[in-house]
C-alpha cells in the first residue's frame, strides 16, 4: 500500500491509473535480501512487472527505462514496450525518501537485467 500511494496510485512507466492491474514491485528481491521499504518498490502494470523481474526491462540510476533487445530475440514482438525505452519514468514518488534507490537499481541492473 505504501508503493501504491508513494506513486499516487500509477503505474511508473506507463502512468496507467487502472488499480486491479498495478502492482508493487520490488526492485531487489526479498528473496535476495531486499527490503520491504518505498526505496526498493516500483509501482508496475501487470505485465511489465513480470518483463522487469525477469529482467526484460530495467531502470538506470538516473530513472530511465532500458529495454531488452532479447525480448524480441526471444519472442518476436515487443513493439508496445521498446515505445518506453529511453524514456525517464512518468511516476515518481515526491519525497526524495521514497525514491528508487539508486544502489537497488544498480543491482537489478548487474543481476537481473538480461541487456
Amino acid at each position: 500500500m505504501l508503493v501504491t500511494e508513494a506513486y499516487h496510485r500509477r503505474c511508473a512507466i506507463s502512468g496507467e491509473k487502472t488499480l486491479p492491474v498495478l502492482e508493487a514491485a520490488h526492485i531487489k528481491p526479498y528473496s535476495q535480501e531486499g527490503p520491504h521499504s518505498t526505496c526498493n518498490g516500483l509501482l508496475l502494470r501487470q505485465d511489465l512487472h513480470t518483463l522487469f523481474d525477469k529482467g526484460y526491462l530495467t531502470i538506470d540510476e538516473s530513472l530511465h527505462i532500458e529495454v531488452s533487445k532479447r525480448i524480441k530475440e526471444d519472442y518476436g514482438n515487443g513493439k508496445e514496450y521498446y515505445a518506453f525505452h529511453g524514456k525517464k519514468l512518468i511516476e515518481v514518488p515526491a519525497s526524495s525518501q521514497e525514491m528508487p534507490s539508486r544502489e537497488f537499481l544498480r543491482w537489478h541492473n548487474d543481476h537481473v537485467y538480461v541487456g
